[in-house]
């Protein structure tokens, strides 16, 4: 190594030569130090996370309230509308049939005795006299009772309606002296049924036997639904038609899905029984 080259490296540096090697960072200390520190700024939400909370809220009220009672003058029936569309309810049991029997009718019921075969006639002189004597409050009606009977006629069968008591009516009335005696002195009746011609009510029994029970306001019936055949056992019957005409018998037995009898019929003395049809006997 030369001794310039020695002397160059070991040369100690001047002032300005120091002032160039002080750090970068220097002049920037420099420069903050003594200004205060900052005060620290509280976290704040953004606006954006403040719109959505406030929107939770709302939906949040909104569910609150469609799960609470609706008042109908805010809704203006909208909720029952809405209801009654839907169908909500459909499917439940029907209520039960209102069922309304005679006997419960204001008033007690009566049998009265008329004139045979003239139990048309006495109805209409006795409804004649409750309007002329001004007694509708008292004497409210008066019913022929009447059943469906099964007849043959020309061989066919026919179902015909009949008096189930021959020579009576029924009375329904509030009966005191005026309606006693607007009944008793009617024309074509003879008096009332009971013990002693007192009059006597009829029991619960005894009227819905005679009168059909009125369901749901449909009007009731007078008379019964279901066919009764014309002829019983042991009744005496004379043959009209076939090689036994003009016999006579009794029957014995009563075959109503074949429409046929068994007579026993007296043939050279002896009781013989005899299969015949319906159209082939009569009543004596």
């Amino acid at each position: 190594m030369s001794e310039d080259t020695h002397n160059e490296a070991t040369e100690a540096p001047g002032p300005a030569d120091a002032a160039d090697a002080a750090p970068v960072d220097a002049p920037a200390a420099d420069a903050t130090a003594g200004v205060p520190e900052a005060a620290e700024v509280p976290d704040v939400e953004p606006p954006a996370d403040a719109a959505t909370d406030t929107l939770e809220a709302a939906a949040d009220e909104a569910e609150a309230a469609a799960d609470g009672p609706v008042d109908e003058a805010e809704s203006g029936g909208a909720e029952y509308e809405y209801i009654h569309e839907s169908g909500e309810g459909e499917g439940e049991e029907a209520p039960p049939k209102k069922v309304e029997s005679p006997y419960d009718r204001p008033g007690r019921w009566y049998a009265v005795h008329t004139q045979s075969g003239y139990e048309k006639k006495a109805r209409q002189n006795l409804q004649a006299r409750i309007t002329s004597l001004h007694q509708e409050d008292t004497i409210f009606e008066v019913i022929i009772p009447m059943e469906d009977v099964v007849e043959f006629k020309a061989g066919k069968k026919v179902v015909v309606q009949k008096k189930m008591l021959p020579g009576y009516m029924l009375v329904r009335c509030r009966l005191d002296d005026d309606a006693w005696r607007t009944i008793r002195d009617t024309p074509g009746i003879t008096g009332f049924v009971g013990p002693g011609n007192k009059p006597a009510p009829l029991t619960r029994k005894d009227v819905e036997g005679f009168m059909a029970v009125e369901v749901d306001g449909e009007e009731a019936s007078t008379k019964r639904t279901k066919p009764r055949f014309e002829f019983e056992l042991n009744e005496s019957v004379r043959v009209t038609d076939g090689p036994f005409a003009d016999f006579t018998g009794e029957i014995v037995e009563i075959n109503e899905d074949q429409l046929k009898v068994k007579v026993l019929v007296n043939i050279f003395g002896r009781e013989t029984p005899v299969e015949l049809e319906f159209s082939q006997i009569a009543k004596l």
